[in-house]
């Protein structure tokens, strides 16, 4: 089950990454004014490409729910970190650009410190479902690192620093559409599709996703796509894992695999950076 789940998660991935792609490209006619209003998505719903990258975001949800129910949050989500070298690869051909020697460098960082990451944590699957003790405090303190990454970004003017303000709320949001999917996606598998439509998840994560859609796509249009992939990529990974352990009980090892697991996380993270500073897709993203 974990192989499949490793598997769904990657499909996942890749098609959240095109998603991505097409979705910057969509943002990039949206005027500046009509940033973190409505509009914006209307504005955006009238091109192809958009459609086009709304189709990548549903199959990657399916992808997503199929992942969830092989295995833990904590192993599912944190793949998604693979979904930025994904959405500069994918990019490139898009541009005519090939990526430098040094863009395969930070790759490798990448999937070489996810790799260990994720073995030395070796993340079980724990609860199928959680209790209403568990979801409020889960569900409020998510919100409220929403609301304020969003006022703060409220205070930025367009450009990296709000692009990554909004990647890191999207990020929650999305880590948190992730868990209450993996709910009602056990709910479907275990008690069948009227036990499904009953549970309170069900509703709310649609509701959380399409928040989470609306502020990735802020992000998209505030700044480039190295801007705002790093927050939601990583935050998206470390969110996931706290609410995997703290709402469905799931275990990691701690100890001193901790030491080994956070070197990980620092080859990660300077994979991230060094991907979005070595491969200069900014201006071409940008416009």
């Amino acid at each position: 089950m974990l192989v499949l789940c490793v598997f769904f998660a990657l499909l996942g991935a890749a098609s959240n990454a095109t998603g991505t792609v097409l979705q910057r490209k969509a943002a990039l006619a949206v005027p500046p004014e009509h940033a973190l209003h409505p509009r914006l998505l209307l504005d955006m719903a009238r091109q192809s490409v958009f459609l086009l990258g709304i189709l990548g975001v549903v199959g990657a949800a399916l992808f997503q729910a199929l992942a969830l129910v092989a295995g833990p949050l904590a192993l599912a989500q944190p793949l998604f970190i693979l979904e930025l070298p994904f959405a500069l690869l994918i990019s490139l051909p898009v541009l005519h650009r090939t990526l430098p020697r040094s863009g395969w460098f930070a790759v490798g960082c990448i999937v070489l410190g996810l790799a260990t990451a994720l073995a030395c944590a070796a993340p079980d699957s724990g609860r199928p479902q959680a209790s209403l003790a568990r979801w409020i405090p889960a569900c409020t303190v998510c919100a409220g690192v929403v609301a304020a990454t969003v006022v703060l970004a409220l205070h930025r003017p367009s450009g990296a620093r709000r692009a990554a303000l909004l990647g890191t709320a999207a990020a929650v949001a999305n880590a948190l559409t992730a868990a209450l999917l993996k709910s009602s996606a056990n709910t479907f598998s275990d008690e069948g599709f009227g036990a499904f439509l009953a549970a309170w998840q069900t509703y709310a994560f649609a509701v959380c996703g399409l928040g989470a859609v609306f502020l990735l796509e802020n992000a998209l249009q505030a700044g480039s796509i190295t801007a705002s992939q790093p927050a939601l990529t990583l935050g998206d990974a470390v969110v996931s894992l706290l609410l995997g352990v703290t709402v469905f009980a799931e275990h990691i090892r701690t100890g001193w695999w901790i030491l080994p697991e956070l070197g990980a996380v620092a080859v990660i993270l300077f994979g991230i950076l060094y991907l979005a500073r070595a491969v200069p897709l900014t201006q071409e993203l940008a416009g």
